[in-house]
């Protein structure tokens, strides 16, 4: 269960780390973008190509808050995911500790066996010896 569990949040970390490496490059483009424009906004021919930057910023901006959103719901994802990985290793944990005590009462109980089992025998070498 730990395991599946370990693999679900990697795999949301992955996802997440993903979307913001993705997010980074769309804002990196709109600020090459914005920065060509700048200095390209008195060589523009037409209104046509005004529009046509215009028309991609637009574009980006919405594609940026849409990626934003991802992350976000991606973000909660890996949290959700670790909060369970980190039941799943207190879980884990309880039932070591479990078997641990079982082993160790029954060992105990062998333990008190034998001893009992050598008292008898004892017993009976007294009884026989006397």
């Amino acid at each position: 269960m730990e395991r599946m569990c370990k693999h679900e949040f990697a795999s949301a970390k992955q996802n997440l780390e993903h979307a913001h490496d993705q997010l980074m490059q769309e804002e990196a483009q709109v600020r090459d973008l914005s920065h060509e424009f700048s200095h390209r906004q008195g060589e523009l021919q037409s209104i046509d190509e005004l529009c046509h930057y215009i028309n991609f910023f637009a574009r980006k901006r919405e594609d940026i808050r849409n990626q934003k959103e991802r992350v976000d719901m991606l973000g909660s994802i890996m949290n959700q995911r670790r909060d369970v990985l980190l039941d799943a290793t207190k879980d884990k944990k309880v039932l070591e500790s479990l078997k641990d005590r079982k082993a160790e009462e029954f060992k105990l109980a062998m333990r008190l066996k034998e001893q009992d089992f050598l008292d008898e025998i004892s017993i009976q070498k007294n009884e026989q010896g006397i």
